[in-house]
């Protein structure tokens, strides 16, 4: 491809609504520009990366034995109302009625479709197991769509989903897909994290997602350099058995007397521990909620957030709102800032730190008013203890006791055992060989296609510019032929351009007549990983430069041999 023919529009400037460096260079170098917010154009330039990433998923997934369909965006509100999740998807799902007035909506995923497709057409054990995948656009109407590709409104994934006569059968297509996923995102440079994770809205039970560790990264990752445990920090987990032991020897098998304290205007933990001279770690903070409609009081220690994400799952809910002052009053009968578990009527459940302390400070449930001295059991009953605290650094690994590090990721790929979630609520069933109908057992993949170029950036790319991997990159070799008034470099140039294409080279040639630093820093900035200069010093040689993007190294060939050179560094 000619550069005077290639639409490659690029910014000198960084856009101000770019946050992230992958945005700002995706921006900057040509490969998107925005629509609407959260919705994106792909340019030549970026398209070519995202086929080149397609190509690879496409390519692992069929040598998984997976076949690739495409299933339809548009869905008929009956179908997610047989699972139940037209109402839990709520305002993140786009709805759309028809001219009839039927209510739609645009797909934010498909467990709903394709277990319909495969109810009205399988019927025997002996058409599973079946892996199909599709790569199609889905949307969700995310309330604050960000940071370019990694969250958007429209985007690319490649989705798969298989369908098994049990859990057996299951654990070995699992276990397929999660190896070709290992190998796509190594193919495309990628150097992943291999994540236990909450299945969230999708359910199941199983579930990994594959996270690629950045500072931009929306995702926290807990990781225990002792045991090699991983996970997401919004998964919830069961304490360690050290732990568990610790957090109960703490507990005083003598208490104080629980007495009432005057705490005027002191509504935060900060400003009560300072009032009382206490350490915020002394408090414990009671959190109201309603979910699905119900009040539930929520136990953390005073220095402890609570994980939202954490406390939907094991509450099983998707409908989850922190009470208003209003709705405080009425429950505790004291105002917002001064809620405690003492007298207070409604469920409540307790991180599992809580079950250590002993002798702590809660409101009263009375303005201005804290109790000091708290114990449970004796003053008041948790119903349960869950992992429901923001994850931090040096928090205990729930396999081995040790402390974690808490990192931020980015998600790119998630693997779901689904288990009958779908197939039992939509009647997806199949005789068995015993002649006896049964439910099928399923499994689900995803991986966020476009945010895989976001990804890559984040991992690759130096102050010039995007540093691409060979694998995906847009063109493998970039010619600069810094003069093009010089008709010995013009003719040079178009030499090298015809016998690498004549290969089966991508390459772009730099035929505009533009500054020799112009060319340069496009050529940084886009990323391509060889550059081929043409200038006049090595050509009084009798050579051509080739430079690496990725490393600066930089090396003069004959050129005669700058083909032949050129091919075995682009491997071809």
């Amino acid at each position: 491809m000619r550069r005077s023919e290639f639409f490659l529009p690029t910014l000198k400037e960084v856009p101000s609504d770019a946050e992230i460096r992958s945005h700002q260079l995706m921006l900057r170098a040509g490969l998107i520009r925005r629509l609407a917010s959260g919705i994106y154009y792909y340019l030549p330039f970026g398209f070519r990366v995202l086929q080149r990433i397609i190509g690879i998923v496409r390519e692992e997934m069929n040598g998984a034995g997976a076949q690739e369909v495409l299933l339809p965006a548009v869905h008929p509100k009956e179908l997610w109302d047989e699972s139940g999740r037209w109402d839990l998807y709520g305002e993140d799902m786009f709805h759309l009625f028809d001219r009839k007035k039927r209510p739609f909506c645009l797909a934010p995923t498909h467990e709903e479709a394709i277990t319909n497709l495969v109810r009205n057409e399988v019927r025997s054990y002996k058409e599973l197991p079946l892996l199909l995948y599709q790569i199609q656009t889905k949307f969700r109407d995310e309330p604050r769509p960000r940071f370019g590709m990694m969250r958007c409104r429209e985007f690319l994934m490649k989705d798969a989903y298989s369908f098994h006569r049990d859990d057996k059968c299951l654990q070995g297509t699992y276990k397929k897909v999660y190896d070709a996923y290992v190998r796509i995102f190594r193919r495309c440079g990628l150097d992943c994290e291999i994540v236990e994770a909450d299945p969230g809205l999708i359910g199941g039970g199983l579930s990994h997602e594959f996270m690629v560790l950045a500072p931009s990264g929306e995702d926290i990752v807990v990781l225990c350099p002792k045991c090699g445990y991983r996970a997401n920090a919004d998964k919830p987990d069961k304490p360690s058995d050290v732990e568990r032991q610790t957090s109960y020897d703490l507990r005083r098998t003598t208490h104080d007397e629980m007495k009432e304290v005057n705490t005027p205007d002191m509504k935060t933990v900060e400003q009560v521990s300072a009032f009382l001279k206490v350490k915020p770690s002394q408090l414990v903070k009671t959190l109201i909620y309603y979910a699905d409609g119900k009040p539930v009081a929520v136990l953390v220690p005073g220095d402890r957030e609570v994980n939202e994400a954490k406390l939907m799952s094991v509450l099983k809910t998707a409908g989850l709102k922190l009470a208003s002052a209003d709705q405080i009053e009425e429950l505790t009968g004291g105002p917002m800032g001064f809620s405690g578990p003492v007298g207070l009527k409604a469920g409540m459940i307790a991180d599992h730190s809580v079950a250590g302390m002993s002798d702590f400070v809660t409101g009263a449930n009375k303005k201005d008013t804290h109790l000091f001295n708290v114990n449970p059991d004796r003053d008041f009953k948790i119903e349960r203890f869950e992992d429901l605290t923001a994850a931090r650094d040096g928090d205990p690994c729930p396999k081995c006791g040790a402390g974690t590090e808490v990192k931020t990721g980015i998600e790119l790929g998630h693997t779901f055992n689904l288990g009958t979630r779908y197939s039992s609520a939509m009647k997806a069933k199949f005789l068995d060989e015993d002649g006896k109908e049964k439910i099928m057992v399923m499994g689900c993949y995803g991986i966020g296609v476009s945010r895989i170029i976001a990804a890559v950036i984040e991992q690759h790319n130096d102050e010039n510019g995007i540093i691409w991997p060979f694998s995906i990159a847009p063109f493998s070799a970039v010619i600069l032929p810094l003069n093009m008034n010089d008709e010995t470099q013009k003719k040079l140039a178009e030499e090298i351009y015809e016998g690498l294409t004549a290969k089966g080279a991508d390459v772009l040639l730099d035929d505009r007549n533009e500054p020799a630093g112009v060319k340069f820093k496009d050529a940084d900035l886009t990323g391509i990983p060889v550059k081929v200069v043409l200038g006049d010093r090595a050509l009084k040689e009798g050579k051509v430069e080739v430079q690496l993007r990725s490393s600066g190294e930089k090396q003069k060939v004959e050129k005669s041999e700058a083909v032949s050179e050129i091919l075995k560094l682009i491997k071809l």
